[in-house]
């Protein structure tokens, strides 16, 4: 029997090392404007990283970067779930990964180790797992399953496998569980022979949002942090922008202050602090990080003047950096090819234990939406890291999420809105009608036609004599919708 991470020094070992790259997103901004305008400048990116797209688009772009190297970020594997389970027909999420890993030529699929539905309420930005030591071994065992699903159905047709990476999460506001999350993530992959993805600003709102910037230097912090992680599975480092959130810019908690740090969330679309840089610095100076394939900056709905401008930075302050850690993590790979090992077997964790997990992300999603009060949560699941945050995501952030993110009901669905208007209707009753009772899963999740479903059942119950006219917008709204998904969507570029 071979262990977990032997497995994976095999499989990372078959990876090229990507470089210094962009995690991007085909539309927002239009990515082959975007590769124009920095081959023009020569700014020497060597890798893209994709987030999931319409097939048709992702096709395009291998076609049009024929000499780039591609990777691909996936969506809809909620790996953390105690009833996940990767199908594979056609549709499935597993499916469609498949179909645009295959389109990207990429070497990996990275998901988050998080979440975006739990027991039968969907959210529309991730939800961290539960930090407890039951929540980090399903999360394992779901990932060798998802890792060996891939690894049969690429074998099948005579293809390398990717390589399954999980990225650690943000904290929005607030955390949940009894482990630290440095030992969850070393627990995890006690169990599968996943690689994992580090995301800076991620680590950032781990040290906001757990309280540990009140006790101790962001350095310090890190230091720990990094001593207490599974360094020698980071494949690849994520760098994002952080930004309050637009309701709250430039308030300060109750703790105030000077020494109150600001309320930042992940907001990919905003300026990279320097800090952010300095934590990076610190991160690619660690000896374990023996892995790593590359470092992109995410910088999805970002203008291309800024994105261009931050990567000559990114690049001028680590390209000597990543170059000598890459070559000093090179013998470990070329090693690892001259003795394939089998797949690892992993043990299997009790149906019992999994049916306690199930109930505990059921209460945490209601603490999460405001259906249950913190207190509910049972002593093994642990406490939430900051109270007061969690009174925020609750009473700012869900709401804005439900009724502007991914799509403004007001530009939705504008007779519908102002019909509610007139009859005294208030939209903000959305929030608690979305969250109200679970519901059954799409088997693909999205998160823009879930707010039009959603949206059709709230107008019939407070308001049915719209009904029709929400329909009517519906109907435009997929029709839209489908279309757009339909084309590749690129602006034509001229010489």
């Amino acid at each position: 029997m071979t262990d977990a991470h032997s497995e994976f020094v095999d499989r990372a070992g078959g990876i090229a090392v990507h470089g210094l790259g962009l995690s991007v997103d085909v539309y927002s901004p239009d990515l082959l404007v975007l590769e124009e305008l920095l081959r023009r400048h020569r700014v020497p990116v060597q890798y893209y990283e994709i987030f999931q797209a319409a097939l048709p688009a992702l096709e395009t772009v291998r076609e049009r970067l024929h000499d780039r190297c591609l990777a691909y970020h996936g969506e809809g594997l909620w790996v953390s779930q105690p009833d996940f389970c990767p199908e594979a027909e056609q549709g499935s999420p597993l499916s469609e990964a498949c179909k645009q890993l295959r389109a990207l030529e990429s070497r990996w699929l990275n998901i988050e180790c998080a979440t975006k539905q739990i027991a039968g309420r969907s959210f529309g930005t991730y939800l961290p797992p539960l930090y407890t030591v039951d929540g980090a071994v399903v999360a394992g065992e779901n990932a060798g399953v998802l890792q060996q699903a891939l690894d049969r159905g690429f074998s099948a047709a005579g293809e390398c496998p990717p390589l399954l990476l999980l990225e650690m999460s943000p904290l929005t506001y607030f955390g949940c569980g009894s482990l630290p999350v440095p030992a969850f993530f070393t627990e995890l992959v006690r169990y599968a022979s996943c690689g994992l993805v580090l995301d800076i600003g991620h680590l950032w709102t781990v040290y906001r949002y757990t309280g540990a910037w009140r006790v101790q230097s962001v350095e310090r912090f890190i230091a720990e942090f990094l001593d207490g992680f599974p360094l020698e599975r980071v494949v690849e480092i994520h760098v994002a922008g952080l930004a309050e959130h637009p309701a709250e810019a430039g308030e300060r908690g109750p703790d105030g202050g000077c020494g109150a740090l600001p309320r930042w969330l992940d907001a990919h679309g905003a300026p990279i602090p320097e800090l952010l840089f300095d934590m990076l610095d610190q991160v690619l100076s660690h000896p374990r990080l023996t892995a790593l394939k590359g470092v992109a900056l995410e910088v999805d709905t970002k203008e291309p003047s800024l994105i261009m401008s931050e990567f000559v930075r990114f690049h001028q302050r680590f390209s000597t950096l990543f170059a000598r850690r890459s070559a000093e993590a090179q013998p470990l790979s070329r090693l690892s090819q001259t003795s394939r090992r089998a797949p690892a077997e992993h043990c299997s964790v009790s149906q019992t234990r999994r049916q306690t997990l199930v109930r505990d992300y059921e209460m945490y999603g209601r603490v999460a939406t405001g259906q249950a009060e913190s207190n509910r949560l049972p002593e093994r699941v642990g406490t939430i890291s900051d109270v007061e945050g969690l009174d925020r995501y609750r009473q700012v952030y869900l709401p804005h999420e439900i009724l502007h993110w991914g799509g403004d009901l007001n530009d939705m669905f504008p007779r519908t809105c102002e019909m509610a208007k007139e009859r005294a209707v208030a939209l903000h009753d959305f929030v608690a009608f979305w969250f109200d009772r679970p519901r059954v899963a799409l088997k693909t999740y999205d998160f823009f036609l879930l707010k039009i479903e959603y949206f059709l059942e709230f107008i019939a119950f407070v308001l049915p004599d719209a009904l029709a006219t929400a329909q009517r917008e519906a109907e435009e709204l997929r029709a839209g919708y489908e279309a757009a998904n339909r084309r590749a969507g690129f602006q034509e570029i001229t010489a």
